[in-house]
């Protein structure tokens, strides 16, 4: 069985760090997109890490909004938001979906002993960290359809960073498209 999927953040003198740890789904895409939104718009915003250590999947749709984040604080960050994963499977997501070109991504055995305390010492794993995740069971139409639109987004960023995503998701954009143009309004 898979380890349910939670989200942690701190910002602390200028550094976010965003933690994922576990399965990490569309469930979570809300609240991914809430800290997006947070991190765009913080004041003294200097450097972004993306902590996918304890990660042990992640699919396309979180690392969408994970792109988004990272493109989003891009002209503001004097180096690209670092991702930091040890998973081989999220490994070989990150750089099948072309994670490199919106951020700088790091194997975790590579980094330093001291670079690894550091995140550690980030303040990611107090229990004030951790992020309320948005939505319960049972989804209501304009639930389904903020999900759909979530969904669209992230997929879309996707398809910019490479062809290969281009490729891969065209169809899911198109069926998303055309049922989104079938709901009433």
């Amino acid at each position: 069985m898979m380890d349910e999927g939670r989200i942690q953040a701190v910002f602390d003198d200028g550094l976010f760090v965003l933690k994922l740890s576990g399965d990490v789904r569309l469930t979570l895409c809300a609240t991914l997109d809430q800290q997006v939104q947070r991190v765009a718009a913080v004041d003294g915003l200097e450097s972004v890490i993306i902590d996918l250590r304890e990660a042990t999947n992640i699919d396309s749709t979180a690392l969408g909004f994970l792109a988004k984040l990272a493109l989003a604080v891009r002209d503001r960050l004097i180096l690209p938001a670092q991702v930091v994963a040890a998973h081989p499977d999220v490994m070989t997501m990150l750089k099948v979906m072309g994670f490199d070109e919106v951020a700088s991504v790091v194997d975790a055995s590579q980094l330093a002993e001291a670079e690894q305390a550091e995140l550690d010492s980030s303040g990611c794993d107090d229990a004030t960290a951790e992020v309320p995740v948005e939505g319960g069971a049972e989804a209501s139409a304009s639930q389904e359809q903020a999900l759909r639109g979530r969904i669209l987004e992230a997929h879309r960023l996707l398809m910019c960073l490479n062809g290969h995503n281009r490729l891969q998701f065209q169809p899911l954009i198109e069926l998303l498209e055309s049922e989104e143009q079938r709901q009433p309004h």
